[in-house]
């Protein structure tokens, strides 16, 4: 299970293998791109860069957080909207099912509270996933939270 959160200037990505008797984090990271780079530039990045990790890791399913758009930053869901698509397009030409998931859900999943804080959500994934430290930066934390929750709604 591949889970991502999308962002123009940070994507956190976490693979969680749901076959043993625990959930185990294969891998975690971010793909960042450079913020002085064209639109254009930066969302082939984010393309190439999923496409490497898609190959690498064969996730049986992307699971993607949903879109939001918040009335006072319309411009932030926008930018996102773009790190979607070529995420969604990497993992479509790869032949790899996507699902979005609501960040609310996703976090009251594993905190009780659909509108955690970010150090709540990487204090939850430490636990959940037996880490020794926080998953840092806090995208990393939320992509192993897209990944735990979509693992367990199959």
């Amino acid at each position: 299970m591949l889970g991502i959160d999308p962002g123009l200037n940070i994507t956190g990505y976490g693979c969680v293998d749901f076959g043993r008797r625990e959930p185990a984090v294969a891998e975690a990271g971010t793909i960042r791109t450079d913020a002085k780079a064209t639109l254009a530039r930066r969302i082939a990045q984010i393309h190439a860069d999923l496409a490497e990790l898609l190959a690498e890791l064969k996730p049986d399913l992307v699971a993607i957080e949903q879109l939001y758009a918040h009335y006072k930053h319309p411009r932030t869901a926008i930018l996102m909207a773009h790190a979607r698509g070529a995420i969604m397009l990497a993992a479509e030409q790869a032949g790899v099912p996507v699902r979005n998931l609501p960040a609310t859900m996703v976090k009251k999943s594993l905190t009780g509270n659909g509108h955690a804080s970010k150090r709540q959500m990487q204090l939850a994934i430490q636990s959940a996933c037996r880490l020794a430290e926080l998953p840092s930066p806090p995208d990393v934390a939320d992509a192993l939270a897209i990944a735990l929750c979509a693992g367990r709604r199959r």
